[in-house]
């Protein structure tokens, strides 16, 4: 299963500084996930506002 990021991203940006790949990036005004996540999920802990989902 692949993680997203949905439209209810704030943009906050938590889940950048926790990614240990990088995989989360910019996409306008919220962010998106790219193929090099590995599905560690320490982003899905971290959103406030849990618009990380698989």
């Amino acid at each position: 299963m692949a993680l997203k990021i949905t439209d209810e991203c704030i943009g906050c940006g938590t889940c950048l500084d926790c990614c240990p790949v990088d995989a989360i990036v910019e996409s306008g005004e919220i962010y998106m996930i790219n193929n090099d996540c590995t599905e560690c999920k320490a982003c899905v802990d971290v959103c406030p506002v849990s618009a990380i989902v698989e």
